[in-house]
């Protein structure tokens, strides 16, 4: 599938800071950029080619160089509080705030012309009666209808278009990625589906499941039977079924002792039999072309994919009780969260899809 039409080479323009951007470039914050998605996310754009990063705000840590709280990253900006009516045309953003208090800001934003990705789920779901069972009351159901769900290889062309883009959540990016081309075809039945991922998906504020002497040496499955990322999974899945089905998914998240990394395991039944060549054959059709998800030839692991905007997927045919086993591999932080919050701000401001990520 081809990208954008890339625009012309950028000019090197640099700020004060020392930020090397093409000339005219879009103006970007990043707000929330204290927690570990936000800073990689202020990373990403700071070494942008396209972007001129011009703010980074926090809750947390004002009046401190966000390269001081985050060294690795070395963005030289300094934390401050989220003041709109201070900052200057603002073209482009991304929110790395939770649930509910992101939606407000996202309306904000929009009020004042910037085009939006939102790390939080308030936007994920298409049903305001799914998201209030899930999450609560909505504090801005009025935008729900601009919103288009950001999983970029599934919905490019309204992407591109899109004022809000809700950044999908780093399991549903394995697995709907993992699972597409299946559900596309309308082979999934019934499907489990178990994942597990870094410590770092947790974010910066631990509790007992995420302390070290419990998540180190150990394997600690959270949220039973009650993942809010289940209605996420369950409607995407139906948008891609060429009949529309409901299908109700079992989903397990467990957290592992890394950093970061995710690896979802699928075990699906499909509704007819299928052959390890149909299977071969429908993987590679589906993403023949597509610059950040790879078909493996073996099962992938989390170590293939750390650091990377890459997806890494694998299928089987299970001979003995004809079912297919689906991996799917990301970095929780970069393809599950940040690096593809920046591929679709690419898409949405008229760039390649790989800009600054390769």
């Amino acid at each position: 599938m081809s990208c954008v039409v890339e625009p012309g080479p950028p000019t090197g323009t640099r700020s004060s800071s020392g930020q090397t951007f093409s000339e005219g470039a879009p103006r970007a914050i990043v707000a929330g950029a204290t927690g570990f998605a936000g800073a990689l996310a202020a990373h990403l754009l700071w070494r942008h080619p396209r972007f001129e990063l011009v703010a980074v705000t926090g809750r947390s840590e004002v009046g401190r160089r966000l390269e001081e709280l985050y060294p690795r990253y070395r963005v030289p900006l300094t934390i401050e509080q989220l003041e709109l009516d201070g900052l200057d045309r603002i073209e482009a953003a991304v929110v790395a705030y939770p649930h509910a208090a992101a939606a407000p800001t996202v309306g904000e934003l929009r009020a004042r012309g910037a085009r939006v990705v939102d790390l939080s789920a308030d936007f994920r779901l298409g049903s305001l009666s799914t998201y209030e069972e899930w999450y609560g009351p909505h504090p801005r159901p009025d935008l729900l209808e601009d919103a288009v769900y950001g999983l970029t290889e599934l919905h490019r062309a309204r992407i591109a278009g899109a004022g809000i883009v809700a950044n999908p959540g780093c399991y549903p990016t394995a697995a709907v990625l993992g699972l597409a081309p299946l559900a596309r075809a309308g082979l999934i039945a019934d499907v489990v589906i178990d994942a597990k991922q870094g410590i770092s998906g947790a974010g910066r504020v631990f509790d007992e499941t995420t302390h070290l002497s419990m998540a180190g040496e150990n394997i600690l499955p959270y949220k039973v039977a009650s993942h809010r990322h289940t209605p996420e999974i369950e409607e995407q899945l139906a948008e891609l079924d060429p009949a529309h089905r409901e299908l109700a998914v079992q989903f397990q998240a467990h957290l592992v002792p890394l950093d970061q990394g995710e690896l979802a395991s699928c075990y699906v039944t499909t509704t007819r039999p299928v052959a390890e060549a149909e299977l071969r054959g429908l993987y590679a059709d589906a993403y023949a072309g597509e610059p950040f998800v790879e078909v493996a030839g073996q099962p992938p692991g989390t170590r293939e994919v750390q650091g990377t905007n890459f997806c890494r997927v694998f299928a089987a045919a299970d001979g003995h009780t004809g079912k297919v086993v689906v991996l799917s591999a990301i970095d929780n932080l970069w393809k599950g969260t940040s690096s593809q919050a920046v591929q679709n701000l690419n898409l949405m401001f008229g760039y390649p899809e790989t800009e600054g990520l390769l």
